[in-house]
């Protein structure tokens, strides 16, 4: 029984990570915690490396579509990696109380910007952020100094989230492309997938160098779950419009962070 819902569980993460582009750990590191009583320290490095695995699998599909903002993803994951770092060294001095209630309320700000995003697309208004950011003929984006700056800040964020929270840092990535760009969101997801496998692979390395144990065979159960999970997601999203994608993902974090601050606050 043990093993079947390793498996459920990791499919549900591949699932929220093919459908929406964000890091799958917004749900397998609560999924850990509460399912099966580990405490948040242990389930990140475990969710963290299944998501880096199968976020690079889900990149790689999108390069071949050639749909990859892959040099904004690398700026990402450059500026991201030392803030990986730092997050790891946080998470290992922070009371898991406070972890959960921190991952809680970044989860919530970003599902009330979403559902913002979602009023005003019903509304046929424009988010009040210029997005100038993208060549609408090429769909790339035109490098300039506030260019760099923008997704520069994006992949800090993400990858402080990325080694604060063992989460791939996509629930960060996706929201805020959308906020700053006009990349469509089917780019915004497959940029979001490679700056997870690029920002998560330091956030796994920077865990084991710090003394973090990976149970091989849990794993590697858990990881293979998780990637038949991305595939499926990636097919549903094709089918699915950007506002379902949108709404489903508000209601999901948002669910995830009233679960946190429960245990969080029973804990207490």
């Amino acid at each position: 029984m043990i093993w079947l819902t390793v498996i459920l569980l990791g499919i549900a993460v591949g699932l929220v990570m093919g459908l929406t582009g964000a890091g799958g750990g917004i749900v397998g590191v609560p999924a850990l915690v509460f399912v099966l009583g580990w405490s948040m320290q242990a389930a990140m490095p475990v969710a963290l490396l299944a998501v880096t695995v199968a976020a690079a699998i889900g990149a790689a599909a999108g390069l071949r579509q050639k749909i990859v903002r892959y040099r904004a993803a690398m700026l990402m994951a450059a500026v991201g990696a030392p803030f990986t770092m730092l997050g790891v060294m946080l998470a290992k001095i922070t009371a898991q109380r406070w972890l959960m209630l921190g991952f809680a309320l970044i989860l919530f700000s970003v599902a009330i910007r979403l559902i913002t995003q979602l009023r005003h697309l019903a509304s046929g208004r424009q988010d009040s952020q210029a997005r100038v950011l993208v060549n609408q003929d090429t769909g790339r984006f035109q490098w300039t100094w506030r260019t760099g700056v923008v997704i520069g800040s994006i992949g800090s964020v993400a990858g402080l989230m990325t080694g604060l929270l063992g989460v791939g840092g996509g629930f960060v990535i996706v929201p805020l492309l959308q906020r700053f760009t006009n990349v469509s969101l089917q780019a915004v997801m497959a940029t979001s997938l490679l700056t997870i496998a690029l920002v998560g692979s330091a956030g796994v390395a920077s865990a084991l160098a710090g003394g973090a144990q990976l149970p091989v065979v849990f794993s590697a159960v858990f990881m293979s779950a998780t990637i038949l999970g991305m595939l499926a997601g990636r097919r549903l999203a094709g089918n699915l419009s950007v506002a379902t994608v949108q709404a489903l993902f508000a209601i999901l974090l948002l669910l995830v962070a009233g679960s946190l601050i429960f245990r969080a606050l029973v804990a207490a």
